[in-house]
């Protein structure tokens, strides 16, 4: 890692509408570095990329690339400015081909009539060939979430890019997709490029990057040699307070409820999972482990009749229950948190009152029309029990932070005061802070009697926070494990069909 600075921010600013984002923002990335930004969620990471990246103009402060100052005022001059940006939600035009998406910037530019379509796939494998081998040729639609990643890669590259940003670029990716990634990155370091890396994990800083800076409430808390670090001392300054453990205390054995809520006996579906069968306690948190592709959430939403189940048979307390579709789910007290809350989950053009009374009307109506005052006595209740930071309820769900986006869509569930919650990765892609919290909340849920089925492809998280495990493989039932059997070494055995 050189010590020339190729990008320098200073003092930057950004005020939105009853927000002040940034104040006084410093950051430094240094040539051939890969350099960490963390913090929560709402401390400001993507905003102060988006003004880097000329999405946002700040309100004060300077922006220095190559020693030369710059006003970045679109994405336009950014790319001029040989900066790359690798959004977490991939912006490639899906029904054209890898190359037309590679090269779509020069070929609009093009005054020519026709595309050399054979030049421009030679050229775009010889982009790809140090990165990843892509065919050219196929269309982006029919690339895993991976390679589409490496293709925006690739455009950022033939724009001359010095400097990459990626936003959570591991958050829907495989294990063995993410080394991948890693690999990239370390050969385009190699090569001179300097990389700004968000991520709210804290393995994957502490095992590919060079330096962190950390952001807390929108204000520069400072930078860090990562092997002069810890990531505990990382996640501390993040949240500004000791974070402790992470996981609150499951019950003691003597303290368990026998009483079955939900049983599940021969459920099948022959494309995706076939013979699963389990009880749910009252009071109990259970797992649902396995690999991706594993049928996790398939089970998980056939229960809830958001996915076909050819056979087989569901029970809640003790009494059989035909569920063909969410509706019938919710009505029995059983709800499903989805994986992607942005694109399934909270609607983000609706204020937050509207996304939480949306799982039913009927509470807050009164003679066919919503009763203003019903609904936002709702709302509030709901938002300050899971400790959301907002700032009215009329707001859109689109303003908040993706950790308190995750808070507002639990808050929408359990307006209905459910009896039974299904959680598809209720962690994914938010801060250890909020992490916490959630993990709080689910172990008040079950507590106050509520049947919890977790989804997690985070090992420590299943072992933290489950009081049984099953484990699935390729769509079978491969055990259930209890209390001291839940072990990494024991999940991973099943997870892999051995």
């Amino acid at each position: 890692m050189s010590e020339e600075i190729v990008l320098e921010v200073k003092g930057i600013d950004k005020i939105f509408p009853g927000t002040k984002a940034l104040s006084e923002v410093n950051f430094q990335l240094r040539k051939g570095e890969i350099h960490a930004l963390v913090g929560e969620n709402g401390a400001g990471k993507s905003t102060l990329m988006n003004v880097i990246g000329g999405i946002h103009q700040p309100d004060a402060g300077e922006i220095f690339v190559n020693n030369q100052h710059r006003q970045i005022r679109n994405p336009l001059e950014a790319q001029q400015c040989g900066i790359g940006f690798v959004h977490q939600e991939i912006a490639l035009c899906p029904h054209v081909t890898v190359a037309e998406n590679v090269y779509m910037a020069a070929v609009n530019t093009s005054r020519k009539l026709f595309v050399n379509y054979k030049t421009l796939y030679k050229k775009t494998t010889d982009v790809l060939k140090s990165l990843h081998s892509i065919k050219p040729d196929i269309k982006v639609k029919d690339l895993s979430i991976s390679n589409q990643q490496v293709v925006e890669i690739a455009k950022a590259l033939i724009l001359n890019c010095k400097i990459l940003i990626l936003d959570e670029p591991t958050a829907a990716l495989t294990e063995n997709e993410t080394k991948a990634l890693f690999k990239i990155m370390q050969d385009l370091k190699k090569q001179g490029m300097s990389i700004i890396y968000i991520s709210h994990r804290m393995a994957e800083v502490f095992g590919q990057c060079d330096r962190v800076s950390i952001l807390r409430d929108g204000h520069y808390v400072g930078t860090y040699v990562v092997a002069e670090s810890t990531s505990q001392d990382v996640v501390n300054k993040m949240v500004g307070r000791e974070i402790g453990d992470m996981y609150p205390s499951k019950m003691d054995e003597e303290e368990d409820d026998t009483r079955v809520l939900l049983e599940v006996r021969h459920l099948s579906n022959s494309n995706r999972f076939k013979d699963i069968n389990f009880k749910l306690y009252k009071g109990e948190i259970l797992g649902l482990a396995g690999l991706v592709g594993a049928g996790r959430s398939e089970v998980a939403k056939a229960i809830c009749g958001l996915y076909p189940k050819e056979n087989g048979e569901i029970l809640f307390k003790g009494k059989p229950l035909e569920i063909t579709q969410y509706e019938d789910a919710i009505k029995n007290g059983i709800v499903y948190l989805t994986e992607d809350r942005k694109a399934e989950g909270v609607f983000l053009d609706l204020p937050l009152k509207q996304n939480i009374s949306a799982m039913d009307i009927k509470q807050v109506s009164s003679k066919g029309f919503i009763d203003k005052k019903k609904e936002n006595r709702q709302a509030r209740s709901l938002l300050e029990k899971l400790r959301v930071k907002y700032s009215s309820l009329s707001q859109k769900a689109s303003s908040l932070s993706g950790g308190n986006q995750q808070k507002l869509l639990i808050a929408k569930l359990l307006s209905v005061k459910p009896a039974i919650v299904l959680m598809d990765e209720p962690t994914r892609g938010i801060d250890v802070g909020a992490k916490a919290e959630i993990h709080r909340l689910l172990r008040e849920l079950a507590i106050q009697g509520i049947g919890v089925i977790m989804i997690s492809s985070e090992l420590p998280e299943v072992i933290g926070m489950c009081d049984r495990v099953l484990v699935m493989h390729e769509g079978t039932q491969c055990g259930i494990l209890t209390r001291d059997e839940i072990t990494e070494k024991r999940i991973i055995h099943l997870a892999s069909g051995l």
